[in-house]
């Protein structure tokens, strides 16, 4: 039975959000940002992943039994690859997982890896829907597609709905690569920093960025800004696969990352995290690049392209950049209790790529 229904539009402001660090007004309606300085930094690569809402959710108290949200997502195409999936939007009803779906159309960059060419193609807006929603005062969360810009044109629903309560909960702010950001993951309620907020309790914000953690000082400075109760910075498999600095810069550039932080953070628990394993580059400097006999059978693949003997001029690799981050904060802990430092290794190490290896050679699964 068709089920008729009265439709409320509400604006889609800022209140209504949560995990965006920035809100930018389109001629199309709304676009959640994870950084607020952009224009420090033209690289398309920060753009396109800053602009990927990863851990933005619309949070509503509502009665409403139906949602509907119009958005406009960027979908990505990569030319001589198979067609990527649609991106996944979560509802959570109180908490639980209660739907998924995805939302057709849309804009499309074509991107052709052998020249690093991209061709934008404008589409339609398309329509996200949920019904069938408990017919009662419920907090209701939509879950933004992690790896999709998204533009947010309308939120209709068959009630009346108003932010979400904060519900006291500690808020962890989190940076590190294309793994925080979701890479591989199923949903967006599905990228590790978004479990592990789950079951840790706390408000994620994530700037996982693919591609972009680079040790920024505008990262910094964003992160100096934002309240946070906890926070924690993983560092290193981008430095590597952009081959973007020597160890050299690469001390002084943490040293002031974590200065950054620590002005509008001086107290708050703050870990440092290095990569996990990624065999490819433990000894081998970058740049990665993409496999292209894969990417003809079909296969998206990475390689080393480094020469490990290139070390003593000072390239990074995995090995290196462990080493100098595990001393860089045993000297700064001295001094700052609240600092700690993890082995990405121990989050995923030898004994994982054996069970469930990299199926690119730089990403887990999902």
């Amino acid at each position: 039975m068709h089920i008729r229904h009265h439709w409320t539009t509400t604006p889609i402001t800022a209140d209504l959000l949560r995990g965006a660090v920035d809100l930018e007004r389109t001629e199309r309606g709304v676009l959640p940002h994870r950084l607020p300085a952009r224009a420090q930094c033209a690289d398309p690569q920060l753009a396109m992943a800053e602009s990927q809402p990863s851990g933005v959710r619309l949070a509503l108290r509502t009665r409403a039994t139906a949602v509907e949200l119009d958005t406009v997502p960027t979908k990505r195409a990569y030319l001589g690859a198979p067609p990527r999936p649609d991106g996944v939007y979560d509802l959570l009803v109180d908490g639980r997982l209660a739907g998924q779906a995805s939302v057709a159309g849309g804009d499309t960059v074509v991107i052709d890896m052998a020249t690093g060419t991209a061709e934008n193609r404008p589409g339609p807006a398309g329509t996200l829907r949920f019904a069938g929603l408990p017919n009662r005062v419920k907090d209701v969360e939509i879950w933004l597609p992690h790896n999709e810009t998204t533009e947010l044109v309308a939120l209709r629903t068959d009630a009346p709905v108003e932010p979400a309560p904060d519900a006291g909960r500690r808020v962890w702010l989190h940076h590190g690569s294309s793994i925080s950001h979701g890479s591989d993951a199923a949903s967006p309620t599905a990228t590790w920093p978004a479990l592990a907020a789950s079951l840790g309790g706390v408000e994620l914000v994530n700037l996982g960025l693919g591609g972009s953690a680079l040790l920024d000082p505008f990262t910094a400075r964003a992160m100096r800004d934002i309240p946070a109760d906890l926070i924690s910075v993983k560092i290193g498999i981008n430095l590597v696969n952009s081959d973007l600095m020597r160890l050299r810069a690469f001390t002084p550039a943490v040293q002031g990352f974590l200065d950054t932080i620590r002005d509008g953070h001086p107290t708050a628990p703050l870990l440092v995290v290095s990569p996990l394993l990624c065999p490819i580059h433990e000894d081998t400097p970058g740049p990665s690049a993409f496999d292209f006999s894969a990417i003809s059978a079909g296969r998206l693949r990475f390689r080393a392209t480094g020469d490990p003997a290139e070390r003593t001029a000072g390239k990074l690799t995995l090995t290196v950049i462990r080493d100098e981050l595990s001393r860089i904060v045993a000297q700064r802990a001295a001094e700052d209790p609240h600092l700690g430092y993890l082995d990405g290794r121990d989050l995923y190490g030898a004994a994982d790529f054996a069970e469930l290896p990299l199926p690119d050679q730089l990403h887990p699964d999902a």
